[in-house]
């Protein structure tokens, strides 16, 4: 891939463009051939995004505008414009918007896409000698997130490990 750089959003633009007092990805990196995923997220002022592990992927936080906390175990690290954390993949956390929102951008590789695979050894005689004929999945429309579209790892999501939206009572 030859692509030339080029500028993909203006934050200050989607600010303006946003809806007022809105919560959520307000952007988000969709170029093809990308190697990483970006998010830009608002968080309205007390706003959360519930306690949640990513175990794939590391992932590295803005925070643009506003201000907040984001609990990790037994810690409360505050958020302010400028600080850069890091989400380590297998960390548990949670965030939380001040009196003022929470404005961040996440960026991290770009999560593998899922796929289907036979059981193990399901084409070395380990059926019987019939070959794998496949089978239906189970659906996991409800780990979907309705705002954003990310599959959740988790089996019973909450909220959004991306954008923080709340997952809808099952």
């Amino acid at each position: 891939m030859n692509a030339a750089p080029r500028v993909l959003a203006v934050v200050d633009e989607l600010l303006a463009s946003a809806e007022p007092g809105g919560r959520g990805a307000l952007w988000h990196l969709a170029e093809a051939g990308r190697e990483l995923d970006a998010n830009l997220v608002r968080l309205p002022p007390g706003a959360e995004v519930g306690e949640h592990q990513e175990d794939v992927l590391d992932v590295f936080l803005v925070v643009l505008e506003g201000g907040g906390t984001v609990r990790t175990g037994d810690r409360a690290l505050p958020l302010g414009p400028g600080t850069v954390l890091w989400l380590p993949r297998s960390s548990r956390r949670a965030l939380a918007a001040g009196p003022d929102g929470l404005l961040y951008l996440t960026v991290h590789r770009r999560r593998p896409g899922l796929a289907i695979k036979p059981p193990s050894g399901a084409y070395e005689g380990g059926d019987g000698g019939k070959g794998y004929e496949g089978g239906e999945g189970p659906c996991m429309l409800d780990r979907v997130c309705p705002e954003c579209g990310r599959l959740s790892q988790d089996p019973a999501p909450v909220f959004c490990s991306r954008c923080g939206e709340r997952f809808p009572e099952r």
